[in-house]
């Protein structure tokens, strides 16, 4: 006895599920390829302070991680240009 089912195959819309190492690896090569680099640092309280001394940060922004990011972001490109 032979049951004939209809299969139908459905295109996956979607790009496969990456591992979390291979998410990270994959923009690590990315950043590598623009000529980026991730990096970690420590900074003074009063390194913090002087980005809000040179109005590149609020003082009400000064513990907002992503505000940093940005004031320091902004003085790199006023003295590295």
């Amino acid at each position: 006895m032979t049951h004939d089912a209809e299969v139908t195959a459905t295109p996956s819309t979607t790009e496969p599920a990456r591992s979390a190492a291979a998410e990270r690896m994959r923009l690590h090569r990315e950043r590598r390829r623009k000529g980026l680099r991730c990096l970690t640092i420590e900074l003074r309280e009063t390194e913090i302070d002087a980005l809000a001394r040179l109005r590149l940060l609020e003082k009400e922004t000064r513990n907002d991680a992503n505000a940093i990011i940005e004031a320091l972001y902004a003085h790199f490109d006023e003295t590295l240009g």
